[in-house]
């Protein structure tokens, strides 16, 4: 049974939500590092694992309120919630900053992600033998993925549903950004531009009284790709959920180890320091989403210069983004205290 929250645990809820709709926004920054250093990740995949047989069986028969009080409606409700207002809000403003001060905003990206590890690792006191060497194997896999280059478009349904069960990993793992993984896969255009576009458009027409896209056999394709990309996004977000509780639950030191490598091989992701390689057609210009914004293939990273004062401003960033993570931990820690 969870305790009554408060309207200030509400609001923090929702606070909460809008960094993780807004982490989950940019390609190598993930919304399941802001629930693991917000400290409410566990809940979270504990909420989203009772979403099961028995949830759905109170939720057919109408025992709404059953329903929503089993598989902790106020939590995920709220959470949700702002992760929409987050999209309409300040994941707009996250993209007008990222048009314009790119470097100052990875770099505000690395040095939160240097603080959460700092005190993540900080307050984890299993460290031996094993939890070392899992440490390490997060690491590696982190690190690595952040170099590996991008695979060719593939449209075939299966791996399309896989490509839905991995885009929600962001979500639910945290360091790994699902939108990157849509990058490495070859997908992204295909299935966060492409097939929105048509899902799009074709709303638009239905509403116009236009229905000639039945007979649109490309539109037709792109619409049932995006539906086996949903339907996979679902089921990968209860299925990891599950997974990721049964483990948390029997090997909650090792996976806690695996985390804090994974986050910190995760670094090399939001490495501040990087030029975009973007994304072209056939004709050679850069593809375009349905936002207007140019689509990233993936990134070139170099060292910095440090006789150039854009240097040392990203680095004062650097600096503010640790400074943003360890307030916000010691105003946490001090609520808790409180209460």
């Amino acid at each position: 049974m969870h305790k009554p929250r408060t309207f200030l645990d509400k609001l923090f809820l929702i606070i909460k939500g809008l960094g993780m709709g807004a982490a989950n926004k940019v390609p190598g920054v993930s919304g399941g590092i802001v629930a693991f250093v917000a400290g409410f990740y566990e809940e979270f995949i504990y909420s989203l694992r009772k979403i099961n047989l028995k949830a759905f069986k109170l939720l057919f028969n109408g025992r709404f309120k059953s329903f929503y009080r089993y598989v902790n409606g106020q939590f995920l409700s709220l959470l949700i919630f702002g992760m929409l207002v987050s999209y309409f809000s300040v994941s707009k403003i996250l993209d007008y900053f990222l048009e314009r001060q790119e470097l100052l905003v990875w770099a505000t990206f690395f040095g939160m992600i240097i603080g959460s590890i700092y005190f993540i690792a900080n307050d984890f006191k299993h460290w031996n033998k094993g939890t070392i060497t899992a440490g390490l194997l997060g690491f590696t896999v982190g690190i690595s993925i952040s170099f590996l280059s991008p695979a060719k478009e593939n449209d075939n349904l299966l791996f399309i549903f896989l490509c839905g069960i991995i885009s929600v990993s962001g979500m639910t793992l945290p360091g790994l950004s699902g939108s990157f993984i849509l990058i490495l896969l070859g997908n992204y255009v295909l299935l966060l531009v492409d097939s929105v576009n048509s899902l799009y458009d074709t709303m638009a027409e239905m509403i116009k009284g236009d229905f000639s896209f039945i007979e649109n056999q490309a539109r037709l394709r792109t619409l049932k790709i995006l539906a086996f990309f949903t339907m996979g996004s679902a089921t990968g977000l209860v299925t990891l959920s599950h997974l990721l509780g049964y483990v948390l639950k029997h090997y909650k030191h090792i996976t806690s180890a695996v985390i804090i490598g994974f986050i910190t091989g995760s670094l090399g992701v939001v490495w501040p320091w990087k030029n975009a390689v973007y994304v072209r057609n056939e004709a050679g210009k850069i593809t375009i989403d349905s936002n207007g914004d140019k689509v990233i293939m993936n990134y070139e990273r170099y060292i910095p210069d440090f006789n150039n004062s854009e240097t040392w401003w990203a680095i004062m960033f650097v600096i503010l983004g640790i400074g943003l993570l360890i307030g916000l931990e010691r105003y946490g820690k001090n609520r808790t205290g409180n209460s």
